[in-house]
């Protein structure tokens, strides 16, 4: 019998990750896939991007209506609430074999928490990784705790999840499925992503990808710093949309505030994998606290700038440069990312968040790993591991 999976997009950001896995899935021949959209990706002012989604050619077996139009912390536990309940009815229809989530998004605990109620297996992506300044660190944990199979980014990451007590035969090393992109697609010249993009890029460009520092009651406390850097530096700024979490409204009105008064700045409200990739392969600098700036950026040697708290954690490659949420430590960073001397030392670097081989394996245990109570209960690698070894020195004694 053909197995159903159940993937569940809420934002650009996881859906440009799930791209190939999902391209793999749908033309497997014992796969029935199930496209589960909800949060950002139903709004209007974060792009419409469930468009994008339909224009790719999938089929959307569900719409989830979830998102608040807020930008406190209260509407991100409100919109986890209602995302509970519609996915409730959703999944309890569908039942399907699996449900694939990815990352470290709030949103995610409300599959994960019904697809647990309902007894359907998880399957996590981008497990054990570390982001102590945001509240996706402790989602990221807790999806992993509720998952039943995982793919991790790095080899550090598999050990990581190990150590939480997961059996090594459930966590797979992957990669990251974004960085198919790179191998299974052509980038975009330089002049066909200046027409798309209505740039010009010959100029020194700098593009910001900055999102709310979620772990702080101030989510924009670092905000004035990153802006009063970009007012002393001289090249072009490219602005993409932060996430949708508390305080992301006031970083747009500050960055279209800034736009407003800079020639040539522009602030780009959703850009597709294909684009956002071309786009990094062209920029002279990546400034801001995204994931990106960690696990994309090194494939292309790209010095990165990472500002602040929410990444801290993270492993990452030696194009990124750490700046504290300072104006002088921002500039400095911009400055030693721009020598010339740290352009030549990323010669030849790799990067350690994978090879572009995710979506493969990803595809490959998830047609064969075998359904079942055995795969919904779980056992403590570690207390199973102490209980053998009593038991062999009962047998000895």
């Amino acid at each position: 019998m053909k197995r159903k999976i159940a993937v569940v997009t809420t934002s650009r950001a996881d859906y440009s990750h799930l791209y190939w896995p999902l391209r793999d899935l749908s033309a497997h021949p014992d796969v029935v896939l199930k496209m589960i959209a909800f949060g950002a990706h139903l709004s209007p002012e974060f792009g419409a991007t469930i468009q994008e989604i339909e224009r790719d050619g999938f089929e959307i077996a569900e719409r989830i209506e979830c998102l608040l139009s807020s930008d406190t912390d209260v509407g991100m536990a409100k919109t986890i609430g209602v995302a509970t309940l519609s996915l409730a009815d959703a999944l309890g229809r569908m039942r399907p074999d699996l449900v694939l989530l990815i990352a470290d998004r709030y949103e995610m605990l409300a599959p994960a928490s019904v697809a647990l109620t309902l007894r359907i297996p998880i399957v996590h992506i981008e497990g054990g990784e570390i982001s102590e300044g945001a509240i996706d660190d402790a989602v990221r944990n807790a999806l992993t705790m509720m998952s039943h199979i995982h793919f991790t980014s790095t080899h550090a990451a598999r050990e990581r999840v190990i150590s939480m007590g997961e059996e090594p035969w459930r966590v797979h090393r992957a990669g990251a499925p974004s960085l198919d992109h790179l191998r299974r697609q052509t980038l975009y010249t330089r002049e066909q992503l200046e027409e798309r993009l209505g740039v010009t890029l010959k100029h020194p460009t700098t593009l910001v990808a900055y999102h709310p520092v979620t772990i702080a009651r101030d989510t924009v406390r670092e905000t004035g710093a990153l802006f009063g850097a970009l007012q002393m530096v001289s090249d072009q700024i490219l602005f993409c949309y932060p996430n949708a979490d508390s305080g992301s409204r006031n970083l747009i009105e500050r960055a279209r505030s800034f736009a407003a008064s800079r020639e040539g700045a522009q602030i780009f409200v959703n850009l597709d994998a294909l684009t956002y990739w071309s786009l990094l392969r062209r920029v002279d600098v990546l400034l801001g606290n995204s994931s990106s700036g960690i696990m994309e950026s090194a494939s292309f040697a790209l010095p990165t700038v990472n500002i602040g708290l929410r990444q801290q954690g993270r492993e990452r490659a030696r194009n990124v440069i750490d700046a504290a949420p300072d104006t002088a430590s921002i500039l400095a960073a911009i400055a030693k990312a721009k020598s010339v001397a740290f352009r030549r030392g990323l010669e030849g670097m790799t990067n350690p968040y994978g090879e572009g081989l995710a979506s493969e394996k990803i595809v490959g245990v998830l047609t064969a790993v075998p359904l079942g109570e055995e795969l919904l209960m779980k056992r403590h690698a570690a207390l199973h591991k102490e209980s053998g070894a009593a038991k062999s020195a009962g047998a000895c004694s």
